[in-house]
């Protein structure tokens, strides 16, 4: 028998499963109708309305209600039972929105700090598509404690949040007995649209967190998210949007620094920097954003995890120049493989900062089916490493309901002279080029897609390039996908990310790269209890394994689980996964030998508890036990919160990990304790504490962040770093106090 034989069993598998979802009941819901079943007029107001929350003018009384809410979740075959009515008026320059929400005190809020999510809270949140052509948005929430929150939808996220866009809108809310107002103002400046369109994409949410429950105007299947822009009402108006004229605006900010660096034995400097972002509507539906010596000093710091893999891992991006509308590039691929992924930009590979000269980027609607995005950055030289110019150039045109075909090409290109000299051919240019098409039925139950990517590097004629390929369906009780993927050995992403592409070999101290095939898919059922205090019970059946170029399988994997999750939030789950590695290299887990090339098996069990996140004190924890490769694997999770809300909350993670080897492969014990203090004095001061300490990395590090929101999109940021050893314990590496003050212009 060979070793293809597995690869035949695995490929039944995945297509038995798939089959599986001829016979799933499809959901009785007919979106092709929801324009016309959900229709909202707009109202053009008559008198000046003051944002304070009351909703007494008289042009909310005669403005058209959006009630009668269905439950989103925990199901969605029901109305919902606490009322909220939701209005829209305009006047020349701002479109309002008005909610008044029936409920009980207390109220849930459980922090005060700007783009907490109202699934975490009780609030309301609405979603505007105003091309109507369900490939991109704008959203925007508020809690009850008058906490917003901002974003831009898009088709290709999923309905993924990650409140990287930053506007200037104003809201009030005020609080009754028996329910609460929200009144909110969003300047047509903000917005992107066709002045001609006069129906545009609408939904209202709530979060009704004392329930646990989400509602929504328009009819959302359970098993898709709330903000999924495919399920749009209309909002209708009576003559043309308002023309929004001239858009431009000016962030100035300025710096000041100290920094201290003893691990490279450098004195204390102080610096004062500056620089600005600047906001130009080129047309009232595409924006030009610039920016020059950008400062990303404010951002919070990474969130660090213990890494038992072979492989290098995924952080998120968190500068805000680069996660507006970073769907147009980094959507490309699947995780985590990605041909754009920003942090490249920037950054050494060690995540220290590189200088960012400037940089430009164009965003936004050519057509109402047609989206682009533009990109160059340049960084100047540093060190070692010499100026780079990254650009990107990407293009989405919708097709038929919601299928996209998206294209993209991106480059990389070194600046090398006699201080910066090209040592290595590789280094000069690295360039990506490739389409994909991501097919979705009208309801989204049914998707597929495929891609095809090419990668250009000095000399490098073959293994270049990566297909990807798959599809699957997504029902409300069953989903089963599948996923393929091809990466050539010569396959190099200079601006992006391939998380197993290269192989560190530690008997011979070097990196090989190695090209793979991989296949993944995952099947789940979802039950729905009809009464109880059981919202749903989830059992799972995952299925990944890779290949060598050879066709001999390099890792396999599969996993059963089982999940319940309750109505007072609090969840309970259990999971099995046996493995293999077929070890092509010597590979280190331990301060012992290198574990040796071979075939390993191994199994482990995990278990997962979460309690009710809703009251003031919180805890979840999960055990995984089992072997790892040769050894004996053991890891506790552990993760307290303490929340008076919505002023404090107080967190302390928790990891541990010890791994066991047969001698001479060594031991490992591995912690990781991350507390976290958040202290949120109004809705416009924010302190911020992080402690780290990680054996792994031999570091603690200490990030303290206030925040000051002193006007609409306007802040002043004081920002306290410092790093230490955790062996020896307490020696310091560098440390560094950072402020950071902008002021957003309209001009």
């Amino acid at each position: 028998m060979t070793q293809s034989t597995p690869v035949l069993k695995y490929n039944c598998l995945f297509f038995a499963s798939l089959l599986l979802t001829v016979c799933a009941s499809a959901q009785q819901i007919d979106v092709s109708k929801y324009k016309e079943q959900y229709k909202l007029a707009i109202k053009k107001i008559a008198q000046p309305i003051k944002i304070d929350g009351e909703l007494d003018e008289a042009d909310w009384q005669q403005a058209q209600a959006a009630n009668d809410f269905w439950l989103k979740f925990p199901t969605d075959d029901s109305k919902a039972k606490h009322k909220t009515e939701a209005r829209v008026l305009y006047d020349e320059k701002f479109l309002y929105i008005g909610f008044t929400v029936a409920d009980s005190m207390p109220l849930i809020g459980q922090s005060l700090k700007r783009d907490s999510r109202i699934r975490e809270n009780d609030g309301v949140g609405i979603m505007l598509d105003p091309f109507g052509q369900k490939t991109s948005g704008f959203y925007f929430s508020v809690t009850a404690y008058n906490v917003q929150a901002d974003d831009v939808l898009s088709a290709s996220n999923n309905g993924e949040l990650s409140f990287s866009w930053d506007n200037k809108w104003y809201s009030e809310v005020k609080r009754y007995p028996d329910h609460y107002n929200v009144e909110i103002a969003i300047p047509f400046k903000s917005l992107r649209y066709d002045k001609n369109s006069k129906i545009w994409g609408i939904n209202f949410i709530r979060s009704d967190r004392k329930a646990n429950e989400f509602h929504t105007w328009t009819r959302i299947p359970v098993n898709f998210p709330g903000v999924d822009i495919g399920y749009l009402g209309s909002l209708v108006w009576s003559e043309a949007p308002p023309d929004p004229g001239s858009n431009i605006s000016l962030i100035p900010y300025t710096t000041g620094s100290l920094i201290s660096d003893k691990q490279n034995n450098k004195k204390t400097i102080g610096d004062i920097g500056a620089g600005f972002d600047a906001k130009i509507a080129l047309t009232s539906s595409l924006n030009l954003d610039l920016t020059v010596n950008p400062d990303f000093s404010q951002v919070e710091v990474d969130r660090q995890v213990t890494n038992l893999s072979r492989f290098s891992i995924f952080f998120p991006e968190r500068r805000n120049f680069f996660l507006e509308n970073s769907d147009l590039f980094s959507s490309y691929g699947i995780p985590p493989i990605r041909p754009f992924y920003s942090r490249r930009i920037g950054l050494d590979p060690d995540g220290n900062t590189l200088p960012i000269i400037a940089g430009a980027r164009v965003t936004g609607n050519v057509a109402s089916r047609t989206r682009v995005g533009l990109m160059t950055m340049q960084t100047k030289a540093s060190g070692d490493y010499a100026g780079q110019n990254y650009s990107a150039l990407t293009v989405q045109q919708q097709m038929l309901k919601r299928t996209t075909i998206k294209g993209y090409f991106f480059n990389r290109q070194g600046f090398f002279n006699e201080q910066h000299k090209l040592t290595d051919p590789l280094d000069e240019f690295g360039r990506n080029a490739g389409a994909e098409i991501a097919y979705q039925n009208e309801k989204g139950e049914w998707q597929g897609w495929l891609g095809y990517h090419l990668s250009m590097k000095p000399d490098v004629s073959s293994k270049k390039s990566f297909l990807n390929a798959g599809g699957g369906y997504f029902g409300r009780s069953l989903t089963a996908y599948i996923d393929f993927d091809d990466v050539g050995t010569n396959y190099y992403t200079d601006i992006g990310f391939i998380g197993r592409i290269e192989n560190y070999d530690a008997f011979r101290d070097t990196v090989i790269r190695l090209g793979f095939r991989q296949f993944f898919n995952q099947n789940s059922y979802r039950i729905i209890p009809k009464n109880g205090n059981i919202i749903q019970h989830r059992i799972s059946l995952d299925n990944f394994f890779v290949l060598n170029p050879d066709g001999t399988i390099n890792d396999r994997s599969n996993g059963i689980g089982y999940n319940i999750e309750f109505k007072n939030t609090s969840t309970f789950e259990f999971r099995f996964a046996p493995a293999q590695t077929n070890l092509k290299f010597h590979t280190s887990f331990t301060d012992g030998a290198p574990l040796p090339p071979g075939i390993y098996k191994y199994n482990q069990y995990s278990t997962r508890y979460s309690t009710d996140s809703r009251k003031t004190f919180s805890f979840r924890g999960g055990i995984t036990i089992g072997k790892y490769y040769s050894g004996k694997y053991l890891q506790y999770t552990a993760e307290a919160t303490f929340r008076q809300q919505p002023w404090l909350t107080i967190q302390l993670n928790a990891e541990y990990n010890k791994l066991e080897f047969p001698d001479p492969y060594g031991k490992q014990d591995l912690l990781l304790l991350a507390p976290r203090v958040e202290i949120n004095f109004s809705t416009k001061i924010f302190w911020t504490t992080f402690l780290q300490y990680n054996t792994q990395r031999n570091n603690f590090n200490i990030n303290s962040r206030l925040q000051w929101r002193y006007k609409p999109a306007s802040d002043f940021f004081l920002v306290y770093t410092d790093n230490y050893y955790s062996d020896p314990f307490l020696k310091n590496k560098n440390r560094s106090l950072v402020f950071k003050l902008n002021y957003w212009l309209n001009l």
